[in-house]
């Protein structure tokens, strides 16, 4: 029975039998239409890409204040969309090397310092124009612009003169960088035609699809682009992003069959609803983090002993066991663990110490007037417990620790890099460099501790030109135990990427680099059912 029903499945994946006829026969054979449809779901994966139907994700991260420009995505749905209609020069692969996209090829000078990028031929923009190194330099050149606001701004620092030449377009670096291609496959950068100076929200791109439907914080639509370049993606005819920043909405939405796929399944039910019998629970670990961040420029947390009496006062393995349910590892206040090349494991663990934490408090000299932290549902799974377990552990040292809960809606605008003390997440990068100069370099648009401090500038700016790898390593440990002692992260544990996958669902595969696949499911996945 099982051997003529697989390969009746197979006649049903080629178009040579109906769906109908395959239940219907199955039925005479005594397998239940659940049975039969998981059948055809498995033979659909096995026979290869799906062409055709409608993929539904739903997603967290959504925010009515939402704009589809590269330069401001900030949060899940945003880089969600930018992934479907846009393409930067590079991908980073889910083994670590380059994916190439608009780029077919990259060369560097034997110090690293010029980079030559054969842009990719015959490949279209959404409005018809063909995609040139001009284009690129455009794009490139905005988001250099200190009055672009972009958040890949702090990856551009080091370019002393960029170009375009016939085919290439080429970059002249101050300093040698040997990372330099993945600091230019950062999600912003989508090239843009004219580089997006017009219209920096018009969503133009040589990505699988081009948007329809643009609903900031309720959902957003997208049809296939007929003359994308790359038909190993792109399966679906459309693709619907259904804003979904509960995380019991979401569960549900996948469980009753609403969407196909969701991102960031709380780890509470993870283990539960991968019992399901439709769909399937997928997690890797990677580079990402969930984090409470303080200003070090805003008082009180311009005080140090303040900053360190609050590291020492969460209970990191707490916060593992009881909000990540063991989908991830404790962290140790920088933004770097064992994920990333280079990474120091002789820097100490910081422990739970609630003496310490007592004592840098008396330190600081704080008036015990209430310290409140901002959270939100939506800040990462979660964050709201978390927060509540982070209160408990302080004010058993003594430091009158006070949570204000704030909506989902406006949260990455109104709150995040813009209040002094909150909940947030980093979906991490591909290379330390990348990681720090997002995120610490002084003059990075994202540095959202207000991290200034030349000393580690420099540093960061010596770690680029060196090619020496030992000596690159030393640099990143001296780099990682600065931030750790005197930052303003708090960065109790790293996640794993946890997200949920219906049994109709084709083409997943792991990736660490970022949840969703990267959040490149939307155009890597197909619909088999």
């Amino acid at each position: 029975m099982n051997d003529e029903l697989k390969y009746l499945s197979k006649r049903v994946t080629r178009g040579l039998m109906t769906r109908r006829d395959f239940v219907g026969r199955a039925a005479a054979l005594g397998v239940t239409a659940a049975v039969a449809n998981t059948m055809l779901a498995s033979a659909a994966k096995a026979e290869g890409p799906v062409k055709g139907g409608t993929l539904r994700i739903g997603s967290s991260g959504g925010e009515s204040t939402n704009t589809q420009d590269p330069a401001a995505a900030a949060s899940e749905v945003p880089v969600t969309n930018l992934r479907m209609w846009g393409e930067p020069l590079v991908n980073t692969a889910p083994d670590g090397g380059l994916d190439f996209r608009a780029a077919e090829s990259v060369e560097a000078s034997a110090d690293a310092k010029t980079w030559t990028f054969k842009i990719r031929q015959g490949v279209e923009f959404h409005n018809g124009k063909t995609l040139t190194a001009e284009d690129v330099l455009a794009t490139i050149q905005r988001h250099a612009n200190e009055d672009s606001q972009s958040g890949a701004l702090g990856l551009l620092t080091d370019i002393e003169s960029m170009r375009a030449d016939g085919d290439n377009f080429i970059v002249e670096l101050g300093i040698g960088n040997a990372d330099l291609p993945y600091l230019l496959g950062d999600y912003h950068l989508m090239i843009q035609p004219g580089g997006g100076v017009d219209d920096p929200a018009a969503a133009i791109g040589i990505g699988a699809y081009m948007l329809e439907v643009d609903e900031p914080g309720v959902r957003h639509g997208f049809k296939k682009n007929p003359n994308y370049w790359d038909d190993t993606r792109g399966h679906a005819d459309e693709v619907e992003v259904l804003v979904l920043n509960d995380s019991t909405a979401r569960t549900a939405a996948l469980q009753s069959g609403q969407v196909h796929l969701i991102n960031r399944i709380d780890p509470k039910v993870a283990g539960l609803l991968d019992r399901a019998p439709n769909l399937s629970v997928k997690s890797v670990s990677g580079r990402g983090h969930y984090v409470f961040i303080m200003h070090i420029d805003t008082p009180p947390f311009d005080n140090n002993e303040l900053r360190l009496a609050l590291k020492y006062a969460i209970n990191r393995q707490d916060m593992v066991d009881k909000i990540l349910r063991g989908y991830g590892s404790i962290g140790n206040d920088m933004p770097i663990n064992k994920s990333y090349p280079l990474f120091d494991d002789t820097i100490p663990q910081r422990e739970h110490d609630l003496a310490k934490a007592a004592e840098h408090y008396e330190k600081s000299g704080h008036d015990g007037s209430p310290i409140i932290l901002r959270t939100a549902d939506g800040a990462f799974p979660g964050a709201v417990d978390a927060a509540a377990l982070f209160q408990q552990s302080a004010q058993a040292a003594g430091i009158p620790l006070e949570i204000k809960r704030e909506p989902n809606d406006g949260y990455w605008s109104e709150v995040w890099n813009v209040q002094p003390f909150c909940a947030s997440y980093w979906g991490g990068r591909p290379v330390q460099d990348q990681m720090y100069s997002t995120a610490y370099l002084s003059t990075a648009d994202w540095n959202d501790t207000r991290f200034k401090v030349p000393e580690f500038d420099e540093m960061l700016l010596a770690a680029r030109g060196e090619l020496d790898e030992a000596k690159r390593k030393e640099i990143y440990s001296k780099m990682g135990r600065m931030l750790r002692d005197e930052g303003g992260l708090i960065l109790p544990m790293f996640n794993d990427f946890v997200d949920g996958v219906s049994n109709t669902v084709g083409g997943w595969s792991e990736d660490p680099n970022d949840q969703m696949m990267n959040n490149l499911a939307s155009v890597k996945c197909w619909v088999t059912a």
